[in-house]
Parts: structure tokens; C-alpha cells; sequence
């Protein structure tokens, strides 16, 4: 008759055979498959003729020196080492860095460690002192994958932090230039005004002489001062735009608005706009970081969905432990050890549907996200189309204007001769001032328009991301 075995034996081996069924078994993992958005990109830019006329070519990282600015250039350098947008998103990469070593960490054992002395004493009896030192380690089998799950999630979280980070630098780095470009037009329409006030100034002089002469009446007197006056008035609300617009230009560099001037170096008309190419419909995609990062959100969520569908699953836990003791104070001389080696399995019986309802929150989570990203790429498609379509049209009007102030500078120039020979009224001339003066301003916004589209044509292909 065999002798009976150790009990303790019986238990040790019971436990290396739990270990190995349920390393043999972590090779289940529950997977979800990753999810593809159905899709239809468009063979080419409904602006398409636009976008034919120059050779496509890669976007540089630092497309903004494309405008040859070189204020414009150092703007944006403060703005990027002193916007707390920037830093902000900075510290969001890093929050999600984190997050995913923590999702990391739970892949791996857990090790404590505990020691303590103590010492009882009572009248009349002998000290009892004691000494214990503890090791234990405990490891939960990632049977299903839950864990390596969530680690996947948080992995995609962090890459699509980075892309919004990308995203937040683009956005920033395109309002400093349409800011800048903004306080540029703004003081071009300023200096026109001031240079209509002097025409009308000027033309003020030439009929009071002519009434003193009695040529004139007191009648045109008072309309040509009538006009001195509305351009005089015209200048006050270009004046404050241009401080507004400086201090969001201000904000937008990190420096306090109060005060700022960031100076006159150049002039609107000094600055020309880049032709910009956008590439194929279909590079829109792999070119913008915001869908990108809509991408990187899908794959987090199919990681939720698995790990949901995981937590419905048993769990298998290990632990181990070690320790000594002694009845000495502050000493193991002479000590006891002990050992432990230890298997659980534990399963959900009831938690009222809370993990089944679980998993259907994720899937609807990730539902609204592929909605999101569809609606994400639509909305990227007809920006670029737009932008197309704008900075054609705007190219075309302002080479019309061009026309129409060169016309209308002559009209004046003849009509003030005319009205000085007694040939014409002075009517004609305030008339042919206002067209001159509308038509220059026109020109500036025109400008302005042309810079500011190409400004969104960079930003809306993703402002060279790709090409970092």
C-alpha cells in the first residue's frame, strides 16, 4: 500500500498545475477587430482647375516662411515658445504618456514587502517581544486579455494626445499669421483713409480760393467740408481695430495685450501669397493630424470594447509569500520562515447586468466616435474645396481691382481739373473721391483675403505635418 503523500506537497504541485492551465490559456484573448470606417474620397478637388495649374509638391514643416516675412517669422517663433495653448497640449502627451505606463504596470507582478518588532509588557508577567519580515507577490493571469486590452487603449489615447498636440501647434501658428496679417490690412486702410483726408483737405483749399474769387459757392464749401469731416470720422474705428487686433496678437504670443505694438517693418502689399497645391483627396487622411488622432481615438475604443468584453470573463490571480520571525526585539537571530504559494479563480455571479451594460456603453462609445470621424473627413474635404475655390476667386478680384483703382485714381485726377477750368461740378469730384477711396480699400481687403487663404489652405492640408 503506497504511503500517503504530503499535504503540503499535494498543494504545491495543485498550484504549478493551476499555473501552467492557466498559462496555457492566456493565449485566449477575447480580440475585437479593428474598425474600418466605409469611406468614398473623391478622385479629385471639385476646384480641381485651380489646383491643375501648378505641379503638387510636398508642404515644408515650416510653411510659413513661404510668405518671406520676416516679422511674420519671428511671431510665430514667440508664439511657440510662449503660448500656454502649446503647453497646455504639451502636458495633456504627458498626462496620456503616464496613463499609459500605468496600464503598463498591470501587466507585471506586484511586490510588498512588510517588517515590524513589538514588545508587550504586563505587571507580573515576562516580556513577550516579536520580529517579522514579510515578502509577498501577487500576479493576476491575463487570461482574456483585458489587461493587455487597456494597456492598447491607453497606447492609442497617448499617440492620439500627440496628435492633437500637432493640431493645437497648426491652429496657433495659422492665427498668428492671419492675425498678423489682419493688423497689416488694418493699417494699409488706415493709411488710405489718411491719404483721402488729404485729397479732401486739399480739395477743401481749392474751393474756398475759388469762392474768395467768387467762383464758387458757399454751397460747395460746405459739402467738400462735409466730406473733410466723414473721412476724418472714417479714421476712429480703424484706429481702435488696429489696437484690438494687436492685442489678440498679443494673446496669441503669450505677452501682455496692454500696450503691445509689435511694430511697422512692412506693409500689406509688401507680402505675396504662396500658391499652395493640395495634394490628391485621398492624402488628406494621412496629412492632417486632427484625423489622425480620430483614427488613434477608433483604436482605443475597439481596445475598450475587448477589455469590456474580457471583464465578463473569470479571473485567474497568483500569489506567493515569504516571511521570518523571531521572539527577539529588533532581531531575526535564530528565526522562523515560512512559505506560501496560493491560486484563486474568481467570477461574477450577480452585479445586476452592470459589465453587460458595459459593453454595450463602449460600443455605443465607438459607434459615436466612426460617426465623428466620417463627419471629420467630410468636413476636411470641403475646407480644402473652399480654400481652393477662395484663393482663385480672390486672385482673379483683385487683379480687376487693381483696375478699378488705377480708373478710378484718373477719374479724380481729371475731375478735379475739370471742376478747377469751371468745366465740371464740384459734385463730380466728391463723387470720384469716394469711388477712389472705396476702391482702395477694396484692394486691401482683397489683399488681406488672398493671405489669409492661403493661410487656410496650409492649415486645412495639415501645415506640413506629414512632412515633419
Amino acid at each position: 500500500m503506497p504511503a500517503p503523500r504530503d499535504p503540503i506537497v499535494n498543494s504545491y504541485w495543485q498550484t504549478r498545475l493551476a499555473i501552467a492551465v492557466g498559462l496555457g490559456l492566456s493565449g485566449c484573448a477575447i480580440k475585437e477587430p479593428h474598425t474600418v470606417v466605409p469611406l468614398t474620397m473623391p478622385a479629385a478637388w471639385s476646384e480641381q482647375a485651380a489646383a491643375a495649374k501648378e505641379p503638387s509638391s510636398p508642404v515644408s514643416a515650416q510653411w510659413w516662411r513661404a510668405f518671406r516675412s520676416k516679422q511674420l517669422e519671428t511671431l510665430i517663433d514667440e508664439a511657440l515658445a510662449g503660448s500656454s495653448d502649446l503647453r497646455t497640449a504639451f502636458q495633456r502627451v504627458r498626462q496620456a504618456d503616464i496613463a499609459l505606463k500605468v496600464a503598463g504596470a498591470s501587466l507585471l507582478p506586484g511586490v510588498s514587502a512588510s517588517s515590524g518588532s513589538s514588545a508587550n509588557f504586563s505587571e507580573g508577567a515576562s516580556t513577550r517581544e516579536s520580529t517579522t519580515m514579510s515578502l509577498s507577490v501577487s500576479y493576476e493571469i491575463d487570461l482574456w486579455g483585458r489587461l493587455a486590452a487597456g494597456t492598447e487603449s491607453a497606447r492609442a489615447l497617448s499617440e492620439a494626445s500627440r496628435y492633437d498636440l500637432e493640431t493645437v501647434r497648426i491652429t496657433l501658428i495659422s492665427s498668428v499669421a492671419n492675425t498678423y496679417f489682419q493688423l497689416l490690412a488694418m493699417r494699409e486702410r488706415l493709411e488710405i483713409a489718411r491719404r483721402s483726408l488729404a485729397t479732401a483737405e486739399r480739395m477743401l483749399g481749392i474751393v474756398e480760393s475759388r469762392m474768395r474769387l467768387g467762383v464758387a459757392t458757399p454751397l460747395e464749401v460746405s459739402q467738400q467740408t462735409t466730406a473733410v469731416l466723414q473721412q476724418r470720422t472714417a479714421l476712429a474705428p480703424l484706429e481702435l481695430q488696429i489696437r484690438q487686433t494687436g492685442s489678440a496678437l498679443a494673446l496669441l504670443l503669450g505677452r501682455q495685450p496692454i500696450g503691445f505694438d509689435p511694430g511697422a517693418k512692412e506693409t500689406l502689399m509688401q507680402l505675396q501669397p504662396p500658391v499652395v497645391t493640395p495634394g490628391l483627396p485621398s492624402s488628406l487622411l494621412a496629412r492632417r493630424p486632427d484625423l489622425r488622432a480620430a483614427e488613434a481615438r477608433l483604436a482605443a475604443a475597439d481596445a475598450d470594447v475587448a477589455a469590456a468584453r474580457a471583464a465578463l470573463l473569470p479571473t485567474i490571480s497568483l500569489s506567493a509569500g515569504g516571511g521570518i520571525s523571531s521572539a527577539a526585539l529588533i532581531s531575526l537571530a535564530g528565526g522562523t520562515g515560512s512559505a506560501s504559494l496560493a491560486a484563486s479563480l474568481a467570477q461574477t455571479i450577480f452585479d445586476g447586468g452592470r459589465k453587460k451594460l458595459q459593453v454595450e456603453s463602449t460600443r455605443s462609445q465607438r459607434q459615436v466616435l466612426i460617426e465623428t470621424y466620417a463627419s471629420s473627413v467630410r468636413s476636411a474635404l470641403k475646407e480644402v474645396d473652399d480654400a481652393l475655390g477662395n484663393a482663385s476667386t480672390n486672385q482673379r478680384q483683385e487683379r480687376t481691382q487693381r483696375g478699378v483703382v488705377a480708373q478710378a485714381q484718373r477719374t479724380l485726377d481729371l475731375a478735379e481739373l475739370r471742376y478747377r477750368e469751371g468745366s465740371d461740378t464740384l459734385l463730380t469730384v466728391l463723387d470720384a473721391q469716394r469711388t477712389l477711396f472705396s476702391a482702395q480699400d477694396t484692394l486691401a481687403q482683397l489683399r488681406l483675403a488672398r493671405l489669409t487663404a492661403a493661410v487656410d489652405m496650409y492649415r486645412v492640408i495639415g501645415g506640413g505635418w506629414g512632412s515633419q
